[in-house]
């Protein structure tokens, strides 16, 4: 059984879905891809894993770098697994580019971009910190409007400061 819940972020609203346990996915609800890991007939449900996301979306929206990370539970293939992996590594404020990360994942750019576009655990994992080459502002299935106000807020510390 998949459970969902929703967080009104400064940014959209964002669906949390979970297997009752961990977190499962995390997306905007206008982002591309969305729901790819929520399966039909899933149930609305208040659960101590979306509290504890909650309580990260509120810290990271407030500036702040959470601390902890919720349970995740993640399904994919190996490669995106290790990409993802990668992903979690980029600290709050930072980047990488998609060219870095293909590097020590021995991949190409290419392939990183789709395993990176596919992430369903948004910000938590967080594919905004990608960059393309010469640190351009590309890919983001969230959109790149609300990729350069992320990137904007973990500069700034604040949600007041981002255009738009």
């Amino acid at each position: 059984m998949q459970y969902t819940h929703h967080y009104i972020s400064p940014l959209g609203e964002i669906t949390l879905a979970s297997d009752g346990n961990a977190l499962t996915g995390l997306w905007f609800d206008d982002q591309k891809y969305f729901g790819t890991t929520l399966a039909e007939g899933f149930i609305p449900k208040e659960l101590p894993v979306f509290e504890q996301t909650a309580q990260w979306l509120d810290l990271y929206f407030n500036g702040k770098s959470p601390d902890f990370t919720p349970p995740l539970l993640l399904n994919a293939t190996p490669f995106r697994m290790a990409i993802w992996k990668i992903l979690l590594t980029i600290p709050y404020g930072q980047t990488m580019t998609y060219g870095q990360i293909a590097g020590l994942a021995k991949a190409s750019a290419r392939a990183v971009g789709g395993a990176v576009g596919h992430n369903p655990i948004s910000l938590i994992i967080p594919c905004h910190r990608v960059m393309g080459a010469n640190g351009k502002l590309t890919g983001y299935a969230g959109g790149i409007a609300r990729k350069e106000k992320l990137l904007l807020l973990e500069q700034s510390g604040h949600c007041d400061d981002l255009p738009g």
